[in-house]
């Protein structure tokens, strides 16, 4: 299956909750797409069901494929500490999510396109790779004749600040500091359910 490039709020609605962000259309109607979504009577789902869920969720917040996402999960597997914790580690230091983080873009699909349009800067260097793994001390910037861009001047005028990205709004220039612990990332992920999804 190829990326869902379709209407977002139906997939919030799937899951019950606005992983894209803050939606209005999801506030209207935060039940079940479909005919039946507001009536329907919801068979009692198994563990297999919820776990398959969870991995889901995330891999349409993260904006990743399946292939993509099993291979962050074995990477995660192979490092020290706790898997699930690993996972989303990973998955927060892409350099689409990065992007995202800075408000440099207002959705992760947009910091994806802007990155793979070569607007954003790695340590002074054009990457046009979303997925590439930005490490602690790693420069992220706008490209100096992107900088006039409607989106990301309009993206930049609200930016939410994390204690593991530093980001100037002057000079649309930031570092990735650290990696994040897990209690600061905001999502809403139960990772662990993901594990017990990978490890049967």
């Amino acid at each position: 299956m190829a990326r869902y490039t379709g209407p977002s709020t139906k997939i919030a609605r799937k899951f019950g909750e606005p992983i894209f962000g803050a939606d209005k259309d999801y506030e209207k109607r935060n039940y079940p797409p479909g005919q039946h979504g507001l009536a329907a009577k919801r068979k009692k789902q198994k563990d297999y069901g919820i776990q398959l869920k969870e991995k889901q969720k995330v891999k349409y917040m993260y904006g990743v494929l399946e292939r993509q996402f099993r291979n962050t999960y074995d990477k995660a597997a192979r490092m020290a500490g706790q898997k699930g914790e690993n996972l989303v580690l990973l998955l927060e230091s892409r350099l689409d999510n990065v992007v995202y983080r800075m408000g440099i873009a207002p959705t992760r699909a947009a910091a994806r396109q802007l990155v793979s349009h070569h607007h954003i800067t790695l340590n002074g260097e054009v990457c046009n790779i979303p997925s590439t793994q930005v490490k602690p001390g790693d420069a992220v910037a706008v490209r100096e004749r992107s900088k006039s861009l409607e989106v990301i001047q309009a993206s930049v005028a609200s930016v939410t600040k994390y204690s593991w990205i530093e980001f100037d709004q002057k000079t649309l220039a930031g570092k990735f500091l650290n990696m994040p612990v897990r209690t600061e990332v905001p999502e809403n992920i139960n990772e662990q359910l993901i594990v017990d999804l990978y490890s049967k």
